[in-house]
């Protein structure tokens, strides 16, 4: 339900030998909206998603993910879908078989609800292209269709617009604003302001690992 934390970060800081990327970060991500992360390059953006899903652990302060702990209730959130950086699949299969290789994994989604996720980021289940031939594009929509495949009620997405030509940032748009309806948790950093003022409900900029509120 709207109004209570979906996430919360609970003054994080984190340091990579004398450079200090996260200073005292705190702020509450509430269930059910999109909040949009700005900042350039370096500013801590994607350090900060990796302590929220567990890939790195903060130096100081906690992350509480529904109320449990990140690294000491659980290693990784659960129920959470992620796009950080460039998605890694293996290059020699197509698209359809690196997401069912994944889905195995876990076993929430069937065959034909990859396929349909296929088809709703804008590529072919069909197709028999490995993705070492994709684009940059087609790469980033299968990296969507990975973190929404499982209908995740948490999404962390950081930058998931890169390499998308007008036309697919236009379709990627229309997705996240689905899965917003759906009363999805969205953490979104973009470098495009449209994207933001579009898709996002509370927005926070981030600066020398210092995090502000701007709407």
């Amino acid at each position: 339900m709207p109004g209570s934390a979906a996430i919360s970060v609970q003054n994080v800081s984190k340091t990579f030998g004398d450079t200090q990327v996260l200073r005292d970060v705190s702020r509450d991500f509430e269930e059910g909206r999109v909040h949009g992360i700005v900042g350039n390059n370096g500013s801590g953006k994607t350090v900060l998603m990796k302590c929220i899903c567990g890939f790195l652990p903060p130096g100081a302060g906690k992350i509480l993910v529904r109320g449990r702990q990140v690294g000491r209730d659980m290693d990784f959130p659960d129920d959470t879908g992620i796009i950080i950086e460039t998605p890694g699949f293996l290059p020699n299969l197509t698209g359809i078989k690196n997401l069912e290789l994944l889905a195995s994994l876990r076993r929430r989604v069937d065959k034909e609800g990859i396929r349909e996720t296929i088809r709703r980021v804008g590529l072919d289940p069909d197709s028999k292209k490995p993705v070492g031939k994709y684009s940059l594009g087609m790469r980033q929509r299968l990296g969507i269709a990975q973190a929404i495949m499982e209908n995740p009620s948490i999404l962390i997405l950081d930058e998931p617009f890169n390499g998308l030509d007008k036309n697919g940032v236009a379709d990627m748009r229309e997705v996240i604003k689905g899965l917003r309806t759906q009363g999805k948790t969205i953490i979104l950093a973009s470098h495009n302001q449209m994207d933001i003022d579009e898709l996002c409900d509370t927005v926070c900029e981030m600066d020398a690992g210092v995090l502000t509120m701007v709407k």
